[in-house]
């Protein structure tokens, strides 16, 4: 038997790319009032929950789900008014799919390419594929630096570019002509996430017809389904039939597929909630305003980001207060001593204020 450690053969087999990488850290939030996640904090009515209990009930677990999930795909055409003609990919949240899309355009030397800062998932998933990943700094206040974006491309060539919209971790639209002006200079792939389609004032699903080179991807987690894990991708059918060849089979569950279509079929009630959640951010932002140590930005999604003196500090004081929300202190340069806080419930919101109005009195 071979007296090599495991972890020597790993060293030795895996990627040095691999080696390097830190995997996705999900903090321990129990006990905690949870804000770090971007979750819709509200359950769906008793007897929708009803109803679903018995779906779920009567479920053939015992079988392989629909392989394309046809009943559901017609019911993500139905409530996104998707263009005619266009097709839908499913995906095991959107994490799947943009590793799917890596997978589909990585010749050597392909890029992909985004902004910074932006979803973490894009430069990690580039890794994990090999890809090269180009990203361009946004201006200061998180809006698109156009010049150095379009130059970048130019230069770049890149072959799959990600645009969040709105922005994670930001939380701002950037402006649509700008956007079009990206898609249109792009000589590949363009996919616009909208994981925050419900909280946002704006969307690309319209325009799919008009760009050759434009797929819209979204989530259904932020809408109160994030424990499905299920998001889609729409666009052309000469885009979608190829990529479905990479989609692993059965990839989106008995469980998850039924479920969906149930929620989908009640898409009023989460847009209701969605809209309640637009309110209470409202209100939250100007809370925050009003906070003479904290600068908040503006935001299109089911979150706030905010600068403080010391993030560190302030973000365990939370902690030690029952509130956890995301530290986003060491993630990228331009996030220096920046938090983000996702809108909880009312009575959440109150106590993540008064948590924070204590924590920076303390330190003044």
């Amino acid at each position: 038997m071979s007296t090599i450690s495991a972890s020597s053969l790993a060293a030795a087999l895996l990627r040095q790319e691999v080696l390097d990488l830190h995997a996705y850290h999900v903090p321990e939030s129990s006990g905690y009032i949870k804000l770090d996640a971007m979750e819709n904090p509200y359950l769906v009515p008793l007897e929708l929950r009803d109803a679903i209990a018995r779906i779920v009930a009567a479920a053939a677990i015992n079988r392989y789900p629909d392989p394309n999930a046809t009943s559901l795909k017609e019911k993500i055409r139905a409530v996104t008014g998707l263009p005619q003609g266009m097709e839908v990919l499913l995906g095991n949240g959107s994490d799947e799919l943009i590793q799917l899309l890596a997978m589909a355009v990585h010749k050597p030397d392909a890029v992909m390419f985004s902004v910074e800062p932006s979803f973490v998932m894009y430069k990690m998933i580039a890794t994990f594929t090999g890809m090269r990943y180009v990203g361009v700094p946004l201006n200061a206040d998180f809006s698109l630096d156009l010049p150095a974006t379009l130059a970048a491309i130019k230069r770049e060539r890149p072959a799959l570019i990600f645009l969040a919209y709105p922005n994670n971790p930001s939380g701002n639209l950037f402006s649509a002509d700008a956007m079009a002006q990206i898609i249109r200079a792009a000589p590949g792939l363009v996919v616009v996430d909208e994981a925050y389609y419900a909280f946002a004032s704006d969307s690309f699903i319209p325009c799919l017809a008009s760009y050759p080179n434009l797929l819209v991807m979204r989530t259904f987690s932020k809408l109160g389904m994030a424990g499905l894990r299920l998001g889609f991708l729409a666009g052309s059918p000469a885009w979608i039939g190829q990529l479905e060849k990479l989609r692993l089979p059965y990839n989106v569950g008995v469980l998850p597929q039924l479920v969906a279509e149930k929620l989908l079929g009640h898409h009023e009630v989460l847009l209701q909630q969605a809209e309640q959640i637009k309110r209470d951010r409202a209100k939250l932002y100007q809370q925050l305003s009003e906070i003479a140590a904290v600068k908040v930005y503006a935001s299109e999604a089911n979150f706030l980001l905010f600068r403080v003196a010391d993030a560190n500090r302030v973000f365990n004081g939370l902690k030690q207060r029952g509130v956890l929300i995301k530290n986003l202190n060491s993630g990228h340069p331009m996030l220096k001593d920046c938090l983000r806080v996702t809108i909880g419930t009312p009575d959440e919101n109150v106590k993540f204020i008064a948590a924070l109005r204590e924590v920076i009195i303390q330190s003044a």
